[in-house]
C-alpha cells in the first residue's frame, strides 16, 4: 500500500485538536537515552524503534465538547498547556494512560514527533503519530493502555474522537549497522 500525507507545523506545535503535542519529550541527552538501544542489545545499538500511525479526528463531535472536558479527556490545559492532577481511580486522561513507569519507579520516555494534516478535499483531518523509543514495550504498553484501558475496560477517551486508521513498526538501524549490511553484500 503507498500513502502520501501532507503534514504541517502548526502554531506552538499543537495538534488539530487544540493541545500541545509532545510536551513530555525527553530533551538535551535524555533524547538519546529514550531513543537510541544501548548495550542491552549490542547487535542493534544505536538503532531506534519507530511507531507511527495516522489518526483521523472527527472534528466536529470533539468541538462540540466544552473545554473542560477537553483538557479531562487529554490531561493538560488548553492554554496554558499546564497538566492536570492524574486521577487516582476511575476513568484517566490522554496524558496518564501515555506515561509508562516501571517497577522501580522510573518514567520510560519516547520522543514523539507527531504531526496534523488535512485533507479537505476527503474530509479527513488528524494526527500522524511517530514515536521513537529505545525498548519498543514502552510504546506497545502506551498503546495497550489507550486501546485496552487502565484498568481494562477503561480505554482513553480520546479514542472516542479519533481513530487510528493506519499504523507501523520499523527499526531505523543505526548507520555503523547499514554500513556493515553494505560491507557484507559487497563483499
Amino acid at each position: 500500500m503507498a500513502d502520501e500525507v501532507a503534514c504541517f507545523r502548526y502554531f506552538d506545535s499543537r495538534d488539530l485538536l487544540g493541545f500541545v503535542d509532545g510536551t513530555a519529550n525527553p530533551t538535551g541527552h535524555e533524547i538519546g537515552a529514550s531513543t537510541l538501544v544501548g548495550s542491552e542489545d549490542q547487535e542493534f545499538a544505536g538503532g531506534s524503534y519507530v511507531v507511527v500511525q495516522m489518526y483521523l479526528h472527527q472534528m466536529q463531535p470533539w468541538a462540540r465538547l466544552p473545554e473542560d472536558q477537553q483538557e479531562q479527556i487529554i490531561g493538560r490545559e488548553i492554554v496554558s498547556n499546564i497538566e492536570l492532577p492524574d486521577a487516582t481511580s476511575g476513568q484517566k486522561s490522554h496524558k496518564t494512560l501515555a506515561t509508562i513507569v516501571g517497577a522501580d519507579g522510573t518514567e520510560h520516555d519516547i520522543l514523539r514527533d507527531n504531526m496534523p494534516f488535512g485533507r479537505p478535499g476527503q474530509g479527513e483531518y488528524g494526527t500522524y503519530f511517530i514515536g521513537y523509543s529505545r525498548h519498543l514495550c514502552v510504546t506497545q504498553k502506551m498503546l495497550k493502555r489507550m486501546f485496552l484501558g487502565d484498568p481494562p475496560g477503561m480505554n482513553d477517551r480520546l479514542l472516542d474522537f479519533s481513530t487510528a486508521h493506519t499504523g507501523a513498526v520499523f527499526f531505523a538501524s543505526a548507520p555503523r549497522t547499514l554500513s556493515e549490511l553494505v560491507q557484507a553484500v559487497q563483499a
